[in-house]
Parts: structure tokens; C-alpha cells; sequence
């Protein structure tokens, strides 16, 4: 029963608990948004025949497709992968961008076989080809 406690009190578990609870409660936030002002201002812009996406419809041999609802949940789906892009992904690209900088500095490709290698070698580690520094190369 420790083992269990000391796994459910982890930083991560309530973390990733927070980020569900904030996330659903996001979600419901754009959907609220999307049915109750973005489709009805599209509508009204468009002059559709009713005021929300979720009301349009058509029959099919007695079958309804409802193609205004899953208009409501694609607008919702954009506006919550833009959010997320722009607020995470991006930011943490560029962060990982700015660690993976100062790793550039410190290393280098071999040109015989492309591997990574200390920036200050003098030769390769996989491959053993012995390399010229900048600037002993000739010129051309």
C-alpha cells in the first residue's frame, strides 16, 4: 500500500491529473464558444436558415445525416489545435531549439561518414578517418 501511495503522490500523476481536469474544462470552454458564438455568427453572416450549425441536415431514404453538428466539432477541434500549437508545441520547439544550439557548438559531422562527433576531435571515433581542422584546408 506505500508503493501505491508513493505512485499516486508523484509530481507527474497530479500533474498530468491537473492538465486533464484543465483540458476538458478547456474543451468545454470552445465548444460553449463555437455553438453559441462562432456558428451563429457564420450563420448570420451567411444568412443560413437557422442560427446554429448544429440544426443543419438533410434525408437520406429516412436517414438523418447531421452535417451542422460535425461542423460544431470541427471548429472546436481547429480552435483547440491552434491553441495547443501555439501555446505548446511552438514554445517548446523553440526551447528544445535553444538547448539543441548550445549542442551544436560542442559538435560536429564527420564528412566520411556522417556521424556526430566531438567538435575539437581530430579524428573520428566510428570510422577512424583522420580530419583537417578549418583551417588547414586548402584553399579553393
Amino acid at each position: 500500500m506505500g508503493g501505491f501511495k508513493k505512485f499516486l503522490l508523484r509530481g507527474n500523476i497530479v500533474e498530468l491529473a491537473v492538465a486533464v481536469i484543465v483540458g476538458a474544462t478547456f474543451s468545454g470552454l470552445v465548444q460553449a464558444l463555437v455553438a453559441d458564438l462562432v456558428t451563429p455568427l457564420i450563420g448570420a453572416v451567411t444568412g443560413g436558415r437557422e442560427p446554429d450549425f448544429a440544426q443543419y441536415s438533410f434525408t437520406v431514404n429516412g436517414s438523418e445525416f447531421k452535417y451542422g453538428d460535425f461542423l460544431n466539432h470541427l471548429i472546436s477541434f481547429l480552435i483547440i489545435a491552434a491553441v495547443v500549437y501555439w501555446l505548446i508545441v511552438m514554445p517548446m520547439t523553440r526551447l528544445i531549439g535553444l538547448f539543441e544550439g548550445d549542442k551544436a557548438a560542442t559538435v560536429k559531422q564527420c564528412p566520411e561518414c556522417l556521424s556526430e562527433i566531438p567538435a575539437e576531435a581530430r579524428r573520428c571515433a566510428h570510422c577512424t578517418v583522420e580530419l583537417v581542422p578549418d583551417s588547414e584546408k586548402p584553399q579553393v
